[in-house]
């Protein structure tokens, strides 16, 4: 197929451009600057300029695709205060394509995430059957879901807080061992047995590419391949790699230590991926969170702020 996607030249998107391309097919990467422009071509994709604003553009290249695998989200907008922005943008992204793809049978996969029920309030572990209302960026997954009834093979692939591997230079992960370096400890909230689903990114690239080949029109995927690490783990693998100790900070405390990713750090979103596994017979093959941290490569190189 010819594949149009966009964040091609994102943590996520490095990973799945290439998974198409030895799969076979052709891969048209949207591009907001000459440096993703050059590295899509130098992937072997084709380039499509433009960003998530331009919806005449988005439009336009949905519909010269045989298919559709949306990962763009403003992230630099979200981290500098403007999530709301964000949210607003993605949702109207996810509208266009699927007007340029209605009644035409065609795939479109796109991005949710498992931490947005846990701030939502969910307990317990979730599962692909999990389904909520209303909510920030959950609105277009359920957008996403809808489009099934136009005409259109949709899925959404919830993605684990934690996509770790040597190509994530941005996520929760770096920025959480940031902010140890900054302290000089790696904290943890409590007794840190609030768990956090995981996945490779290589793992979570495959995945998309199954859902784009053969996922039912409608379906909710779930990328995830630790089903739930307690956070106190996360930071022992973290103090490990830093040469730091480990400590537990209270609740009233966590704020001043971890900033913006205070709720993060707090959240128990323990996730299956069982339907999805039997769905598509995805299998994960690549190393579980703490074993990618234990080889060192997330602390060669100071980390950075999400982007």
């Amino acid at each position: 197929m010819r594949v149009f996607v966009t964040g091609a030249s994102g943590h996520l998107g490095s990973a799945v451009v290439p998974e198409l391309l030895e799969a076979g097919h052709q891969v048209v990467g949207l591009a907001r600057s000459d440096k993703s422009a050059a590295a899509l071509t130098a992937a072997g994709a084709q380039v499509h300029r433009g960003d998530l604003d331009d919806l005449d553009g988005l439009a336009a290249a949905a519909a010269a695709a045989d298919a559709v695998i949306h990962l763009a989200f403003k992230h630099d907008a979200m981290f500098a205060g403007d999530f709301d922005g964000a949210v607003a943008a993605d949702l109207r992204a996810i509208n266009t394509l699927g007007n340029a793809l209605a009644g035409t049978g065609k795939p479109l996969v796109a991005t949710s995430g498992t931490a947005l029920f846990a701030f939502a309030g969910l307990q317990g572990l979730l599962t692909e059957a999990d389904v909520l209302d209303a909510g920030p960026r959950i609105e277009a997954e359920n957008a996403v879901v809808a489009l099934a009834e136009r005409g259109i093979r949709s899925s959404v692939v919830r993605l684990p807080p934690t996509v770790h591997s040597s190509l994530d230079h941005h996520g929760f992960i770096p920025t959480f061992i940031s902010i140890a370096r900054s302290k000089g400890v790696s904290a943890y909230v409590g007794d840190g047995a609030n768990h956090w689903p995981a996945v490779h990114t290589l793992d979570a690239a495959r995945l998309y590419r199954l859902a784009l080949e053969s996922a039912p029109a409608g379906s909710r995927l779930h990328a995830v391949d630790d089903e739930g690490i307690a956070f106190r783990q996360i930071a022992e693998g973290i103090g490990r790699g830093l040469n730091l100790p480990v400590v537990s900070i209270p609740p009233t405390q966590a704020e001043a230590h971890f900033g913006f990713l205070s709720a993060h750090a707090q959240a128990d979103n323990p996730s299956s991926s069982t339907l999805t596994r039997d769905l598509l017979g995805w299998k994960p093959v690549q190393p579980g969170l703490i074993d990618d941290l234990g080889q060192g490569h997330y602390f060669d190189a100071p980390s950075t702020t999400p982007r």
